[in-house]
């Protein structure tokens, strides 16, 4: 598909995203901390607003990876929409549910192609309940 002459979800980024973003949720659920920190984008202008924070620049976002409990981090998608816009930009957009926690929780993230591969540029999660 193309809109206004950006292609949409050709099929090798979308694949490539769909991976990295894969990678993404397995090292969230198992605290992988190296993984998280590799898929954020080393920048100051990087950054992430949690449910009850928000954290400017990459070496924010690695403090609190570092120093998050890793209790209770498992949750069941229930909705998942990766979309990307051209070769080099794409978005990823979840809903999710946690056995610990009442409400929807929802995930957006910004991902953007550098030379080292796919990378998160900015997140956003939030609750519903």
């Amino acid at each position: 598909m193309t809109f206004k002459g950006v292609e949409i979800n050709l099929p090798e980024p979308l694949a490539e995203v769909e991976r990295a973003f894969d990678r993404y949720e397995t090292a969230l659920v198992t605290n992988d901390i190296a993984v998280l920190d590799e898929l954020f984008h080393i920048s100051t202008h990087t950054l992430r607003y949690g449910a009850g924070e928000q954290h400017y620049g990459y070496e924010a976002i690695a403090a609190f990876r570092a120093s998050r409990p890793a209790i209770n981090l498992g949750r069941t998608v229930t909705r998942r929409v990766v979309t990307t816009y051209g070769r080099d930009f794409a978005t990823t957009n979840i809903e999710y549910s946690r056995p610990a926690h009442p409400g929807i929780g929802r995930q957006s993230q910004s991902w953007v192609r550098f030379p080292e591969g796919w990378r998160i540029v900015a997140a956003h999660v939030s609750n519903i309940g």
